[in-house]
């Protein structure tokens, strides 16, 4: 099933926010027995690079993400650690 919910959240994303861009970890074997993840919902991190956050705060960025994954996070994401940033931001932090 973690395989599948990563690919989803791939896809979800992709299709919502125009990403040079996307990796996820599944972190979900480091909290078994957390109650997020008895219950079904995995743990994760995330970084995204989108030309769509240039200019947006750290809130907006989050924002877009989670409406992006929408009903994901009610059910399949019980957390998401994020690292969202812009193009410009990434390219800064690559020289």
């Amino acid at each position: 099933m973690s395989a599948s919910v990563v690919e989803r959240i791939r896809e979800r994303l992709a299709a919502a926010l125009p990403s040079e861009l996307i990796e996820i970890q599944d972190d979900s074997a480091l909290h078994a027995g957390h109650a997020g993840a008895r219950e079904g919902g995995g743990h994760y991190r995330l970084t995204i690079v989108s030309t769509a956050f240039e200019g947006q705060g750290t809130m907006a960025r989050h924002r877009m993400i989670y409406q992006a994954l929408g009903d994901m996070m009610k059910k399949d994401i019980h957390a998401l650690a994020i690292r969202a940033l812009s193009a410009a931001e990434a390219s800064r932090q690559s020289n």
